[in-house]
């Protein structure tokens, strides 16, 4: 089980794969960073999901 911080704040989450990770920050990251969630594109999106695994393969 893997524990990292959400990118934009201190808040955690946990999962076994990134996917899991994904899933258990996306309340928090709908509720406290809709606005990124909203002005986002396909292209930073895309951008998020590959640093972000990156990220959590590292940990």
């Amino acid at each position: 089980m893997k524990t990292l911080k959400c990118d934009l704040c201190d808040v955690t989450a946990e999962g076994e794969t990134f996917e899991e990770w994904m899933k258990a920050l996306m309340p928090h990251y709908m509720q406290t960073h809709a606005d990124v969630m909203k002005t986002s594109t396909k292209e930073e999106q895309g951008k998020w999901m590959v640093e972000n695994k990156a990220r959590f393969e590292a940990a």
